[in-house]
């Protein structure tokens, strides 16, 4: 339990990171690999193994990832795309863990993440300092964030790790858009092409692995 606190305290801590050292378009995307990373853990680790959809798609997104490392090359956005990617390997690899191990208590875990996290926010923030309105929101995006983390490693437990990471990365067609309706955040013209192939790669093995799991099922009916 404590490795998987560790592990993902170090994730997390990377996910808001990443959000002030590049685009949200970046780090919503980014995050759309970990289905297929998830998968590629789970065959090294136990044998889990991926059919040759995901293997083509886990190419054609890691293809899209370079895209938008591309774009971010020698900024600012090139610190804020790693730590979205360490956010990325992490998060993969709490749904990995919490699949190979589905004894593991949810809640628990979640709970010794934030409070290892919170010597460096009292280092690095100031806290004692924010305006009542600032700690109410802040304290609603824990809750939320709290009950979004137990209760995907609860469904990790019972659906295999690529299927859980690809109905967590559903926000990701959707944060760019509000990120530039909300913000006016115009992500770059290589993180759209990188973001378009993370996509198809994502989206299209999971529909491929559909029609391949229903061949087999109808062969063997």
């Amino acid at each position: 339990m404590h490795g998987i606190s560790f592990f993902g305290a170090s994730g997390t801590a990377a996910f808001i990171s990443a959000f002030k050292l590049t685009s949200i378009a970046n780090v919503s995307l980014i995050y759309a690999v970990a289905p297929l990373l998830a998968a590629l853990m789970a065959w090294v680790w136990f044998r889990d193994n991926p059919s040759g959809s995901v293997v083509v798609g886990a190419l054609v997104t890691f293809l899209g990832v370079i895209i938008i490392f591309a774009g971010s090359f020698g900024s600012v956005n090139f610190l804020g795309d790693l730590l979205a990617l360490w956010m990325t390997i992490a998060m993969a690899g709490l749904l990995v863990l919490y699949r190979r191990y589905p004894g593991t208590p949810a809640a628990g875990p979640t709970v010794l993440m934030s409070i290892l996290l919170l010597p460096f926010g009292l280092w690095f923030g100031e806290p004692f300092q924010m305006p009542m309105d600032e700690v109410a929101i802040t304290a609603c995006f824990g809750l939320v964030f709290a009950l979004a983390s137990v209760t995907l490693v609860e469904g990790a437990k019972r659906l295999p790790s690529s299927e859980t990471a690809l109905l967590s990365t559903l926000e990701a067609p959707f944060a760019p858009v509000l990120a530039w309706l909300i913000l006016s955040e115009l992500p770059p013209v290589l993180t759209i092409v990188g973001g378009a192939m993370i996509l198809v790669g994502v989206v299209g093995s999971q529909i491929f692995e559909n029609r391949e799991d229903k061949i087999c099922h109808h062969l063997q009916s």
